[in-house]
């Protein structure tokens, strides 16, 4: 049973990220990226920003009925097993990292619908003990600042999500899955052979994640908002 009663907005929580500096609020600050929050509120969900901290985050999440991992830094390589840090490794932050693996775990195991978006991604993986490729090789090889198309498998959750095999989407991100974490299967790939999109079959709860940002263009591409409206729907089904 869903968590929120049917004629309220189902309570999605999303991971805040560290900013240095705001200009609204003049200091450091916790933010979440707009389009993703005003996606989230067109398919019908509460969008609740949560603070990154040590502590008890089974607990925390007990009152929400779905989590967003949304993008941000790049995760510390000793997090994947790797012993030396590419120069192009940035934004990285310990309490960052240790509550979003932990609250993908969390998900993962209580079976919350879970939306995981570009970093969040990678973080499903590491949190399976998978890898990460630290960096793609550079501006011919990464995906920054680029929308291009993805092959998505069928018979697969981000399929029903998005109503689609083929998509044209918007990326920002330059590392990549190098091994699969536990369990996971790929549903989405690049035409480089980046893994785009990743599965948990077996898994109680929903969910699905994809490498691109699909916030970006959900506010004009069904196939984009699909994903928030699939897990939006599935928060207020209970699951």
């Amino acid at each position: 049973m869903s968590r929120t009663s049917r004629s309220a907005r189902p309570l999605i929580a999303i991971p805040a990220r560290f900013s240095a500096t705001t200009s609204a609020l003049r200091y450091a600050a916790e933010v979440s990226a707009r389009a993703l929050v005003e996606a989230v509120w067109r398919a019908g969900g509460e969008p609740a920003s949560i603070h990154p901290a040590a502590g008890d985050v089974p607990a925390r999440l007990a009152r929400f009925d779905g989590v967003l991992l949304p993008g941000g830094g790049d995760l510390a390589p000793h997090r994947y097993g790797a012993t030396g840090t590419h120069a192009a490794v940035y934004d990285v932050d310990d309490l960052q990292d240790t509550f979003d693996l932990e609250v993908a775990r969390t998900a993962l195991e209580s079976g919350l619908p879970l939306l995981a978006i570009c970093r969040g991604l990678q973080v499903v993986n590491v949190a399976l003990c998978g890898s990460l490729e630290q960096d793609m090789g550079g501006p011919e090889r990464e995906h920054r600042h680029l929308t291009h198309p993805v092959e998505i498998e069928r018979d697969t959750l981000l399929e029903r999500a998005t109503g689609a095999q083929k998509a044209d989407v918007s990326c920002y991100h330059h590392q990549r899955v190098e091994r699969l974490g536990a369990g996971l299967t790929v549903t989405a790939r690049a035409a480089d052979g980046t893994v785009e999109g990743l599965e948990l079959p077996g898994l109680p709860g929903w969910f699905t994640a994809v490498q691109w940002h699909p916030e970006d263009t959900a506010h004009e591409d069904p196939a984009q908002q699909g994903l928030f409206d699939a897990l939006v729907r599935t928060a207020r089904d209970g699951g």
